[in-house]
């Protein structure tokens, strides 16, 4: 804030941050608005873990909702536009509450978009990895899913396939309904927020989101290929998916090197059991 500050005359560029929820305290909220913030991504991940990323410490659930709530209308009033991010299919989650939570959340925030990211394991990018990786949880989906919502690559500690993906059709049916998007369209300030708002739940992030999550809840009971991939059992890609990739890369799929849509899920941890063995000898 201090080079933007010394570098940028105030009102002449607009800017968007992304942090946890724990850094826009009141304090930076006054500073972001006096340097024409007009957007901020924060985390909130979960109801029932990574407290210290929204600044709210061992609270969970109900009252994790109420304060997390309360920061972010108050960031509404410096911000125009916030959008909320949470990771759906966290170990932590069990059962409907980490859903119907967030449906609570938006309730009472009405002004927050929205954002699911399905639960990733990316390669080395974190040593959580690992565990997901020695219990044999984690899929061999082609790196051209792995944006957080074209495939989740973890198999979920507590809910089967079917379930979870039915509880995610419902919160994103519930998220970018007309009713939700209506009380967003009011709960915002600016023209330019409000219809960014819209236009992000009317177009693939809402509605196209939500028609895709329902062709794959639909293909786990009807495509004789997924249960076998989802369940582990074999690695073959479904069809579907290479489908999509022929479809997004057009004639560039020619160029796309052989066995691209295949890797080891567990070349981490096997890596990693490699330096042991080499430290023992």
């Amino acid at each position: 804030m201090d080079m933007i500050e010394d570098a940028v005359p105030p009102g002449s560029i607009d800017f968007v941050a992304e942090s946890s929820l724990s850094l826009p305290t009141e304090l930076h909220l006054k500073r972001l608005k006096r340097n024409s913030f007009k957007g901020v991504l924060p985390g909130i991940e979960s109801w029932f873990a990574l407290g210290d990323k929204s600044k709210t410490g061992a609270l969970v659930g109900m009252a994790k909702v109420r304060q997390v709530s309360e920061h972010v209308n108050l960031i509404l009033q410096y911000i125009p536009y916030i959008q909320t991010n949470f990771v759906l299919g966290l170990d932590t989650d069990e059962g409907r509450d980490p859903f119907e939570l967030t449906k609570r959340f938006l309730k009472m925030t009405p002004g927050a978009f929205p954002a699911y990211s399905l639960l990733s394991a990316f390669g080395r990018a974190a040593p959580l990895n690992l565990d997901y990786q020695r219990s044999n949880r984690v899929l061999p989906f082609p790196f051209h899913f792995l944006n957080n919502n074209g495939a989740m690559n973890v198999k979920p500690a507590h809910y089967s396939w079917q379930t979870f993906y039915d509880q995610i059709i419902d919160l994103t049916r519930y998220s970018f309904s007309t009713r939700a998007i209506f009380r967003r369209f009011l709960a915002t300030q600016g023209v330019t927020s409000r219809w960014l708002n819209l236009v992000r739940a009317i177009s693939t992030e809402g509605f196209g989101r939500a028609r895709y999550y329902r062709e794959v809840r639909n293909r786990l009971d009807t495509d004789a290929q997924f249960p076998p991939y989802f369940e582990q059992e074999s690695n073959v890609l479904p069809e579907f998916y290479k489908n999509i990739v022929r479809q997004d890369l057009g004639p560039l799929m020619e160029w796309l090197p052989e066995g691209a849509l295949y890797h080891d899920p567990n070349a981490y941890l096997k890596s990693e059991r490699s330096k042991d063995v080499v430290a023992l000898v």
